[in-house]
């Protein structure tokens, strides 16, 4: 049977949320994405790697506690994340 996560695990989740919030705020668009960075990248893998964190922060942000209904999240606040959330899905929308 599948246990509950820890307030340890939760906050590590919740870092990681932080981590895709980073990559979608890096860059106002591709171009300062290819000038801060010099890769390679075509405009296409670019919106691939917002899209991949956006769709990231999504899951996170819907994850259940092990009864399948209750959020894992109390007192967290997801106000970086939605935005990111909105600002990611215009970048590849």
């Amino acid at each position: 049977m599948a246990e509950e996560r820890t307030s340890d695990e939760i906050a590590a989740i919740f870092s990681a949320a932080g981590d895709s919030v980073t990559v979608i705020n890096a860059d106002a668009n591709f171009a300062a994405y290819g000038t801060r960075t010099g890769s390679s990248d075509t405009e296409a893998e670019w919106k691939a790697m917002i899209q991949r964190n956006t769709e990231h922060l999504e899951i996170i942000k819907a994850y259940k506690k092990v009864d399948g209904t209750t959020s894992i999240w109390t007192s967290e606040s997801f106000t970086a994340i939605d935005a990111a959330i909105v600002k990611g899905k215009a970048v590849y929308s």
